[in-house]
């Protein structure tokens, strides 16, 4: 996400940093440098221009000039206004005065409507919500099967009355059954099109007039740039969106969607999707994505990952565990599926201030068949062996390496990383029990449930 303009932001201001002091005419080119990068990044040309012109026009007035670290300095500011651009504070969901809640999902065919209202199914039950999806899309036909299939999936019924109805008929329908039966939130996915036209516009705008939507989230490919952002001005003209859903934010190594859309429409952008699993949906934080795009990581996003796999008890245990220097293999593959589930293993390592940043400067590819060499070797060993890795001699180590398709060179590596893991989580336990942790640590030991990562950083 955004790899292409974070190394480029961040080739701007390495060199700032290497120039001690600043004149205007190095700031001067470190701003044409940024607008370059934001109009390669594909942000809309006015968004650049008005971007860089507070930027450079609050590095001239806070005395960036005259700073010892005025490259950190820059960045300060310019992550700042990158808040600003994004829309400075996370837009929660409308809520009604009376429930239901009714959000109706609208876009152009092929931007991920339906699957993203699957999507946000999950996300709000998961905070104890019970949604109802509405299949309202009457022209294409396998719409209907398609949320269907997406609702046995995640287990969230799922309201058709195939495609002979209108939609509008459809949709006040679903609203009285979910009144009746409790459902609340109500996703209506309706109809796109391959592009904008009048009779869309007006089923829409039907349909809104009908059941008054609490929210009404325009889904748009993040990948498509700035033709998204038009799609995005002309839906809002049309119906007045209250909220953008950005598709394929995983895919998008530019921005210029995510970067435009929110300063050209004003409308906020509420939700990103950043997987093709069904939980692969986020809400939208922009300071976190501005912090993501300065190569400054997402930390906050991170640790509610891990929290949503391990709850307080097993990681109160886990934690003493390793603060005795207890922690052992079987431990170690049990933190390792949980990370499997947080998301793919360069996203979670995006979000490491620094790490995504130099793993690409120096090409390095770490995939998700690292996590497969690692689980082979530990499921080749026996139980034992993983409550007891010291003990594993040459034999064993023969064995499992056999049994697992690595080389003996693998389980050794294995092995002795795992061996320097144990040994420094005991000394660690050792200096927190003393009293003797450094000041700057002593806020980690709060951060429960956040796994270790199985491989040398």
């Amino acid at each position: 996400m955004f790899e292409t303009l974070s190394d480029r932001l961040n080739e701007t201001f390495g060199k700032l940093g290497g120039r001690g002091k600043l004149s205007e005419k190095d700031i001067d080119a470190a701003m044409r440098d940024v607008r370059r990068a934001l109009l390669e990044a594909d942000v809309n040309f006015k968004v650049a221009k008005d971007f860089v012109a507070a930027v450079r026009e609050r590095a001239l007035g806070q005395d960036v000039m005259e700073s010892l670290t005025p490259a950190q300095t820059a960045i300060g500011i310019v992550n700042e206004e990158l808040i600003k651009i994004l829309g400075e504070e996370q837009a929660p969901l409308l809520q009604p005065a009376r429930p239901p809640q009714i959000i109706m999902m609208v876009g152009l065919q092929g931007s991920g409507k339906t699957t993203h209202s699957g999507k946000l199914a999950v996300h709000l039950r998961k905070g104890g919500r019970n949604p109802l999806l509405v299949a309202a899309d009457t022209q294409r036909p396998a719409a209907v099967n398609q949320l269907q299939s997406l609702g046995k999936q995640v287990d969230v019924p799922v309201y058709e009355e195939g495609t002979k109805p209108s939609p509008v008929e459809i949709a006040r329908n679903a609203i009285q059954f979910a009144i009746e039966r409790g459902h609340n939130p109500v996703i209506i996915d309706t109809a796109g099109r391959l592009q904008i036209d009048e009779r869309l516009m007006q089923e829409l705008v039907d349909i809104k007039n009908a059941v008054d939507p609490t929210e009404i989230l325009l889904v748009a490919d993040a990948m498509t740039g700035q033709e998204a952002v038009g799609v995005a001005e002309t839906f809002n003209d049309r119906l007045g969106v209250t909220g953008l859903i950005l598709t394929k934010m995983d895919g998008d190594a530019r921005g210029g969607a995510a970067l435009s859309i929110r300063a050209v429409t004003g409308v906020p952008i509420k939700f990103i999707g950043t997987g093709e699993k069904l939980d692969a949906l986020e809400p939208f934080y922009p300071d976190r994505l501005a912090s993501r795009i300065l190569g400054m990581g997402d930390v906050l996003s991170l640790i509610e990952r891990a929290q949503e796999q391990t709850d307080d008890a097993d990681a109160e245990r886990m934690q003493e565990r390793m603060m005795a220097g207890q922690f052992d293999l079987e431990d170690f593959m049990d933190q390792l599926q949980k990370i499997k589930k947080m998301g793919p293993l360069n996203q979670l390592l995006e979000m490491i201030p620094g790490i995504g940043q130099q793993m690409r400067q120096a090409k390095a590819q770490i995939s998700d068949d690292d996590y497969k060499q690692i689980e082979a070797i530990i499921q080749g060993m026996t139980p034992w062996e993983r409550r007891h890795p010291e003990q594993i001699n040459h034999s064993r180590r023969r064995r499992i390496a056999a049994g697992s398709g690595v080389s003996r060179q693998d389980v050794n590596k294995l092995l002795t990383q795992f061996k320097e893991m144990q040994k420094m989580m005991g000394q660690f336990g050792k200096m927190t029990k003393g009293g003797k942790m450094p000041k700057n640590l002593k806020g980690l030991k709060g951060m429960k449930g956040m796994p270790n990562l199985p491989f040398d950083l």
